[in-house]
């Protein structure tokens, strides 16, 4: 008796999912067009419906930036795992690591770079919450951390696994990692706001990597 109403439930869920996506895309539009401090109305009008629309699905701004933040964290995740997949394949990542630990940072580092030259408003966007305003706490504020904390993540595994590997304690590598990405972001504010000249990304790309591999590499040297 329950099963016309479990699939009534199912296909209401899958159409919600699926609106949601269809609004966070119309948000990313309309931060593109009009800029990182892009409001409600011009977010509403970008996908040609209202603002309670949008509240209905996301609760309210926090909840929308949450999405938001969600949706290019996956595009980060995606553009570091595309860039580190082609360092590491072919073979295994450790023996990557040993042939060529650098480039592997190198990678990451320019994937985090190519977004931010790509996307520059919606990493904006992401980066001062301008949405959010004072509501910036809480949720908001996590979401903006989840934005680098996972890439953080996969950097601190990759040396976590290199530390393991030469018998080191791999207890440093989560600070490396979260360390690498909060460096990786700071010069990519900087770049960003026009602090650092005519860098060109390849070209903080390599400095940035020449800063974090300065430390890192001690994960590549024997115990001892």
């Amino acid at each position: 008796m329950s099963t016309p109403t479990d699939g009534r439930s199912a296909r209401w869920e899958a159409h919600r999912q699926q609106r949601r996506k269809e609004l966070v895309e119309s948000t990313l539009l309309a931060i593109r067009e009009h800029g990182a401090s892009v409001g409600m109305d011009e977010i509403a009008a970008s996908a040609g419906t209202s603002k309670t629309v949008f509240y209905r699905h996301f609760t309210d701004r926090s909840g929308l930036y949450r999405a938001i933040a969600e949706r290019v964290d996956e595009l980060i995740l995606r553009d570091v795992g595309t860039a580190l997949g082609q360092q590491l394949r072919g073979t295994t990542a450790l023996s990557t690591l040993d042939e060529d630990p650098r480039s592997l940072i190198a990678a990451a580092v320019g994937a985090y770079l190519h977004l931010v030259e790509r996307d520059p408003e919606v990493y904006r966007f992401i980066v001062s919450a301008p949405l959010v305003g004072a509501e910036r706490s809480g949720n908001a504020a996590e979401a903006a951390a989840d934005v680098t904390g996972r890439m953080a993540l996969q950097m601190g595994e990759l040396i976590a696994h290199a530390l393991v590997d030469r018998g080191n304690d791999p207890a440093p590598a989560r600070v490396w990692g979260l360390s690498l990405v909060g460096m990786v972001r700071a010069g990519a504010d900087a770049w960003l706001d026009g602090q650092l000249g005519e860098l060109d990304r390849d070209g903080l790309t390599e400095q940035l990597t020449a800063l974090a591999w300065g430390g890192a590499r001690i994960a590549w040297h024997p115990r001892g």
